[in-house]
């Protein structure tokens, strides 16, 4: 996937990792490596992080370590071109991120969506915390009626239980509240999968962790 590049790997990666771990623009990219000697567009860097994010997250979710059956679920707002988008996101009850999805809309197929993508990636859960949101019910109730699981997931709605996603929330929000935002869709859920990936990294979940952050994430590259 590197080999017809003009940049080696390890300055793809390097560009990468510094746009989804710091809050830095393409263009302070540039010229961070620019100072390093470096000269490729911040339009280059952009294209790097939109081809090579989907194939980290999916090295990810097959390094990422087994997180426990008790889910909290919960979703958010993000702004994407000035319009409110819902980043899905869910927590196991002791902290480590099981998966994430941005959509374009808050509604039983979104949550559905996700649903599907996290268990896909995990397992069935025994039991799923939510608040008193209609469409995350509907959305597992569905997913209940057209799987084969010889047992329901199990839905239970205490909020103080969800703490612990909302928190967790403010991480990923920060780091885009005080960047230039995201413009087009596609490009929010790329980049929102990258600046995942590190926090995953953050909370030691991958299996086969390196020396540091950095090392993690190329070997995820590899």
């Amino acid at each position: 996937m590197f080999k017809r590049h003009r940049y080696p790997k390890s300055i793809i990666l390097q560009a990468v990792y510094f746009k989804v771990r710091f809050t830095l623009s393409y263009r302070d990219v540039e010229e961070i490596l620019r100072i390093r000697g470096v000269k490729v567009d911040h339009t280059t860097i952009q294209r790097w992080v939109f081809k090579f994010s989907p194939m980290i997250e999916a090295n990810m979710h097959r390094r990422k370590k087994q997180v426990c059956d008790s889910w909290r679920m919960d979703e958010t707002y993000i702004k994407v071109g000035g319009k409110d988008r819902y980043l899905y996101r869910a927590l196991d009850k002791h902290g480590s991120t099981i998966d994430f999805l941005l959509t374009k809309r808050r509604m039983k197929g979104s949550a559905q969506k996700f649903l599907n993508k996290a268990i896909g990636n995990n397992g069935k859960p025994r039991i799923i915390n939510i608040d008193k949101s209609g469409a995350n019910t509907s959305g597992i109730r569905t997913v209940n009626k057209r799987s084969l699981f010889v047992n329901n997931i199990k839905i239970r709605r205490v909020k103080y239980l969800n703490n612990i996603v909302e928190q967790d929330h403010r991480t990923i929000k920060r780091r885009i509240s005080i960047s230039t935002g995201f413009k087009e869709f596609e490009s929010a859920q790329r980049t929102l999968a990258g600046i995942e990936i590190i926090n995953i990294i953050r909370k030691n979940q991958i299996k086969d962790s390196k020396s540091n952050w950095f090392a993690t994430f190329k070997s995820l590259a590899a």
